[in-house]
């Protein structure tokens, strides 16, 4: 039976290690995830700042990216980080508010926008079935 892999948490970042990132680059990787510059990140984790400038650009090496944004977002799609608390709150207030809420028009006026609403979902049908 194997293990589950070790996880680092930082703020409400996850990753996972073992997966392409030695502890420290993740450590900086979730850091800058987490919307902290170098040098926030550096404070944080008690290193100089040209130590996480380091840390990232190894980690860039290893996956073929060059930029920090890029950086976070190949972390992303090798599920090697994850936000859990902001998937949490995003998760409950989708459960809370109906899909009929978030697609009413909450303008208020003469129903000029209704009308136009009315005009385009009608061309859209029109131009599905077109297609269909």
């Amino acid at each position: 039976m194997t293990a589950p892999p070790a996880s680092i948490t930082l703020g409400n970042w996850q990753g996972l290690l073992g997966c392409g990132a030695a502890p420290r680059e993740l450590e900086c990787l979730l850091a800058i995830a987490g919307g902290a510059s170098g040098k926030e990140a550096a404070r944080v984790l008690g290193i100089s700042e040209d130590g996480v400038k380091k840390r990232l650009i190894a980690l860039g090496t290893k996956w073929g990216v060059t930029r920090r944004a890029a950086l976070v977002a190949e972390a992303f799609k090798r599920g090697i980080i994850s936000p859990a608390a902001v998937l949490a709150a995003i998760m409950a207030v989708h459960g809370v508010v109906s899909d009929d809420q978030l697609l009413r028009v909450r303008r208020g006026g003469n129903g000029a926008e209704r009308k136009i609403e009315n005009r385009v979902a009608t061309r859209r049908a029109e131009c599905a079935l077109a297609a269909a």
